[in-house]
């Protein structure tokens, strides 16, 4: 770890491999369903059970791939080794996920279900390993923000490509022809991004153990819940991401049938990844100034703003759901930016941790939550509406069923989200009531 101040060359060059891997989620989980379904011709049911079964697989091996990674942490070339061995993988799967064979029926639902779990094994492998070396950089409370902040911003801008490129590529050959190259033009930006940081950014020093000393599987997983900080920051980050995604869930929906603007929905979502992009430096400052916390406090408090508006309109208000989005977005940068920060100066208090400390551990259940906060959304917000009797197409009235769970349900839960946190004792000054913002020392 470093504790001094990191250039902005060097944290540009760590944050570059984060806009390949945003660029690798979206088309993966908005393009496959219909690519092998509509164009490929496999039956929609055969799609879904296999999506279904990959990202189940995704989530569960989180915490086995975190542990893994600390175990490549105590040796030497330490996890960056690890991201090394994940690009070929990640590469790999794109690859073939939009290049399958000329097949159909078991054959192609094989190929597809094979490529999944390549594409999310590289993809796992990489994503653990990368966020623990971002928060073994430095020691700094406020350098961790600027890290994570100009991750999220690198992020971002991978989303935007992902979402634009595509369409862009398929020009008159077809949305098919459009992914086939993007996978291609995507190997590359993958290679440049993860050489960029594997050789230009800060090398966290490597603990060489000897083998015995190595975390086992069952320590691994246990040694972050037994961190009172991680617990209470872990249900904070489950219930406010829970909140996020219903919104990221019904989005479509919404613009469709409440707003009746179908047209726009490209427009509202560049509005919203944009301005989480631009608001990442307010949240560097924000937390500078007043503490990660309580930044983070504000930037639920933006969420809750935008849910009550967007559950006030109605059909034709585009212009005010365009600020709806913007201020969302903003807020969406602060979720981005500060969680994995505040993890960072948790697991660095986590003085009972075998050395090296477990990042890998800690990153795998994060992400293993993450992953379970879509799943969680879908499986609440669907059913929901089924249960109130929604069909889409059919919405034609503000504050109705739609705008209820899209925007009323993530309001209250991000409401519990600011009441947890007030009470979690993650920040730094909850550990040193002495500290001050301004220290460099946790």
């Amino acid at each position: 770890m470093s504790g001094g101040a990191l250039t902005r060359a060097r944290l540009a060059a760590y944050s570059a491999l984060a806009l390949p891997l945003a660029m690798a989620a979206l088309p993966i989980y908005v393009h496959v369903p219909k690519y092998y379904a509509d164009d490929l011709g496999l039956s929609l049911a055969a799609v879904g059970a296999i999506l279904l079964g990959a990202r189940l697989l995704d989530a569960i091996q989180d915490p086995l791939l975190g542990w893994l990674s600390d175990r490549s942490a105590s040796a030497t070339g330490g996890r960056n080794r690890y991201v090394l061995a994940a690009v070929p993988l990640l590469a790999l799967g794109v690859l073939a996920v939009f290049n399958p064979p000329a097949a159909s029926g078991n054959t192609l639902g094989l190929w597809l279900a094979a490529s999944l779990v390549v594409v999310y094994l590289g993809f796992s492998m990489a994503t653990i390993s990368y966020f623990a070396i971002g928060a073994a950089l430095s020691t700094d409370y406020h350098q961790r923000t600027r890290v994570t902040a100009t991750r999220g911003a690198l992020g971002v801008i991978g989303v935007l490509i992902a979402a634009a490129l595509p369409d862009l590529l398929a020009g008159k050959h077809g949305a098919g022809e459009g992914l086939r190259l993007f996978s291609l033009l995507y190997v590359p930006i993958l290679l440049v991004g993860a050489g960029l940081m594997l050789f230009g950014s800060p090398l966290p020093p490597v603990a060489v153990t000897e083998p015995t000393d190595r975390p086992d599987l069952r320590t691994s997983l246990l040694r972050p819940l037994r961190n009172p900080g991680f617990r209470w920051l872990l249900g904070v980050f489950a219930i406010s991401g829970v909140a996020s995604a219903i919104p990221a869930t019904l989005i479509l929906f919404y613009v469709q049938d409440v707003l009746q603007q179908p047209q726009l929905n490209a427009i509202f979502l560049g509005l919203y990844f944009v301005f989480g992009a631009l608001g990442m430096p307010l949240w560097v400052a924000a937390s500078r100034r007043v503490g990660k916390k309580i930044a983070w406090l504000f930037g639920m408090g933006m969420s809750v703003v935008a849910f009550i508006g967007a559950y006030l309109l109605g059909a034709g208000d585009t212009l005010e759901f365009g600020i709806v989005c913007a201020v969302s977005g903003i807020a969406y940068g602060a979720e981005l930016a500060l969680p994995p920060s505040i993890l960072a100066d948790i697991i660095d208090r986590d003085d009972a941790a075998p050395a090296p400390r477990p990042e890998g551990a800690y990153f795998g259940l994060w992400q293993l939550t993450e992953k379970l906060n879509l799943a969680l959304a879908a499986g609440i917000a669907l059913p929901l509406l089924g249960a109130l009797g929604y069909r889409p197409g059919t919405e034609q009235s503000p504050m109705g069923r739609l705008s209820l769970i899209y925007a009323a349900v993530p309001c209250l839960l991000k409401i519990v989200a600011v009441v947890v946190l007030w009470l979690a004792p993650v920040e730094r000054r909850d550990w040193t009531p002495s500290a001050v913002p301004g220290a460099s020392q946790p």
